[in-house]
């Protein structure tokens, strides 16, 4: 049988544009922080700021040189530019006047790096902590290992963005939830890493409270890189990553409930609340059908005649009227749409149903803004034909062939480099 799931493992194979179709609980790093501090696994000192006002107070309170970071969904903030002065969306800063004028150029400017938009991600939010003087750095992360069905431990003495290109130093260490961390796992550790025996105790302390969060929250990724030595010689997170078991929401209420959503995500996230069926690509032509192996044909007929699809919107089989209409004020919010194909074969769905949606949505939108091609087949089809011929919409067009509807969305939608 097909369904959803099917299609996001087919294109994740062959099409490499596919977003994940099950939703990740993402944790801005100011969270982050706080659960680590839950857990009593340490992390500097820090506070979340809005203001250039409240950057300058901040960096006077904890009077010393300090870390700024912008909140955002993203990796590879340092690395990053802003659209303002053209830094890096993680900086240092010695003084309270310097935190201000950083902080001038960070808030409400856009911040893009490898992962985000092209046009990067508005930074409303920055956290800033006090500087900790690194003497090494380290990566260690508890994840699952699915073809052993058992947890395992990462560690590597190559930590922050030094881990990406020393995989071949990482070191695996299998562990029962049960047993815990065994004093074979610390001796390896120490051999290993080189820690003395005072450094190991604290070592250990971090690796139980790992533990501790792993199973109490659900996790399936706990990574803490990079994990530091000061130069006081304490150990020190100052940068963590989580995946939370998303089946685990219901028990993880809380937690679920700091959940931050990029402006993709939130997309998913408002026609999931609907009841509808959500596929993010990267083309630019928006498709609404009903029924996984449907939308999996129409993806191939406009990949075949020479267009991309921007989605899949699945409407199922027992959408409303209202939830429609705002499916596709959605996707007319969706900057990348130059088309729209609506293709319905009518079974439990109603044909008439869809129609009365997408005249109720034109209307409420002003009309559709780009060229529309419906499709309807099935269930009351021809009485949905009707309305919308009677309805006069500009930029749209009924084809009740599937392969010409195909042709000619493709035709119709302009075609963006």
């Amino acid at each position: 049988m097909i369904t959803w799931r099917s299609i996001a493992r087919t294109f994740q194979r062959h099409h490499a544009p596919l977003r994940a179709q099950v939703r990740q609980l993402s944790l801005l790093e100011h969270h982050s922080h706080n659960l680590l501090k839950e857990f009593k696994i340490p992390v500097p000192p820090g506070f979340l700021v809005k203001t250039p006002e409240k950057a300058k107070e901040v960096v006077s309170v904890l009077n010393g040189p300090s870390m700024i970071k912008a909140q955002v969904l993203a990796g590879g903030r340092g690395k990053g530019k802003f659209n303002s002065d053209g830094q890096s969306g993680v900086r240092l800063v010695e003084s309270p006047n310097e935190a201000f004028r950083n902080a001038t150029n960070m808030l409400g400017y856009y911040l893009t790096t490898a992962q985000t938009p092209q046009d990067g991600l508005r930074v409303d939010e920055l956290y800033i902590y006090k500087a900790v003087s690194i003497a090494q750095e380290f990566y260690f992360a508890m994840t699952f290992d699915r073809q052993r069905a058992a947890p395992v431990l990462l560690i590597s003495s190559a930590g922050g963005t030094n881990i990406e290109s020393n995989m071949d130093n990482l070191h695996k260490l299998y562990f029962g939830l049960s047993t815990g961390i065994t004093d074979e796992i610390d001796a390896y550790i120490q051999a290993e890493l080189g820690f003395s025996d005072a450094e190991m105790k604290d070592i250990h302390r971090i690796l139980v409270q790992m533990l501790k969060l792993f199973k109490e929250k659900d996790a399936t990724l706990l990574e803490l890189n990079p994990l530091v030595r000061s130069g006081e010689g304490e150990f020190i997170c100052l940068d963590a990553k989580f995946g939370f078991d998303d089946a685990a929401r219901y028990r993880q209420k809380e937690l679920f409930g700091l959940e931050e959503r990029s402006p993709e995500q939130e997309e998913e996230h408002q026609l999931a609340e609907l009841g509808l069926n959500y596929v993010r690509l990267e083309g630019n032509i928006g498709n609404i059908v009903n029924g996984a192996g449907l939308a999996m044909a129409t993806n191939d007929l406009i990949s075949l005649h020479g267009g991309k699809c921007a989605n899949f919107l699945d409407v199922g089989g027992s959408t409303t009227k209202e939830a429609l209409s705002r499916a596709f004020r959605i996707l007319k919010n969706d900057q990348r749409i130059r088309g729209i194909l609506i293709n319905i074969y009518g079974g439990i769905v109603r044909c008439d149903m869809i129609a009365e949606a997408i005249v109720a949505a034109a209307a409420e939108m002003g009309g559709f803004k780009c060229p529309v091609v419906v499709r309807l087949q099935g269930t009351n089809a021809e009485k949905g034909l009707k309305l919308i011929e009677q309805s006069e919409l500009d930029n749209l067009v009924v084809e009740p062939e599937f392969e010409k509807a195909a042709q000619m969305i493709v035709k119709e939608t302009p075609r963006v480099d």
